[in-house]
C-alpha cells in the first residue's frame, strides 16, 4: 500500500468516527423519544381499558382534577383536568375518581401510586369519613419513604377534596386491614383532614 492510499484510509476512517461521534448521540436520544411515546401509548391503552366504568353512561362529562407529582419538583403535587361522566352520588363519584387516579396520567414517571395497586371498595360514613380500601400492592409497592409515602397518600387526599366534597376525612385501609404504616414510615392509623373547596372570591361591589 502506498503512503499517499494510507493517508486516505486514515482521513476516510478518521471522518467516520467523527460522523459516528456525532450520529449515535442524536440516534440514541431518537430511540429514547420512541420508547417513550410507545410507552405513553402503551400507558393510554391500558387506562382505557382497565378503567371500570362506574355510573350511568348518560352522565355529563365533567372537568375533574387529578393530582399527579409534579414535572419540576418530584415531592410535589399539580393538578391535571380530566373529563370524566360523573354523577351525583359521593360514594361512584369517589371510586371512579380514584380508580382513575391508580390508573395514572400518561406520563408514568408522574404517577403517585403503584401501577399493581387497585381501589377494592370505597366506604362514606355518615359523619363525612371516607374510607378507601386498597389491595396490598399499594403498600407493597409504594416506595418505603416518608417522602414518597406522604405524595401517595397526598395525592389521594387531594383528589377526593376537589372532586367530592361530601368526604371530610380520609381513612385508608390495606385489603380491608387497619395498618400502622403504608411502607414502613406514614402512620395509617387515624385519618386525614380533607379542606373543603374554596368558594371562588366575590366581585367587588362598586360604591
Amino acid at each position: 500500500m502506498t503512503p499517499r492510499w494510507r493517508v486516505i484510509i486514515i482521513v476516510v476512517l478518521a471522518a467516520l468516527v467523527g460522523a459516528a461521534a456525532v450520529y449515535f448521540p442524536t440516534l440514541r436520544n431518537r430511540v429514547k423519544q420512541a420508547a417513550k411515546i410507545t410507552q405513553q401509548t402503551e400507558e393510554q391503552a391500558r387506562r382505557e381499558l382497565t378503567q371500570p366504568f362506574l355510573g350511568n353512561p348518560g352522565e355529563p362529562r365533567i372537568k375533574a382534577k387529578m393530582f399527579w407529582a409534579s414535572h419540576n419538583d418530584d415531592e410535589a403535587l399539580t393538578p391535571v383536568t380530566v373529563e370524566l361522566p360523573l354523577g351525583n352520588d359521593p360514594v361512584l363519584r369517589a371510586k371512579q375518581v380514584l380508580n382513575t387516579l391508580l390508573a395514572g396520567p400518561v406520563d408514568a414517571e408522574l404517577r403517585t401510586l403503584p401501577p399493581d395497586a387497585a381501589l377494592l371498595e370505597f366506604y362514606l360514613l355518615p359523619d363525612g369519613t371516607g374510607v378507601a380500601d386498597f389491595s396490598e400492592a399499594l403498600a407493597t409497592s409504594t416506595p418505603s419513604g416518608i417522602a414518597s409515602e406522604q405524595l401517595a397518600v397526598e395525592s389521594i387526599a387531594r383528589t377526593l377534596e376537589a372532586n367530592v366534597p361530601q368526604v371530610k376525612r380520609l381513612k385508608i385501609l390495606i385489603h380491608g386491614q387497619e395498618v400502622d404504616t403504608l411502607a414502613g414510615h406514614l402512620d395509617l392509623t387515624g385519618t386525614f383532614p380533607l379542606a373543603p373547596p374554596q368558594p371562588p372570591p366575590a366581585p367587588n361591589k362598586i360604591l
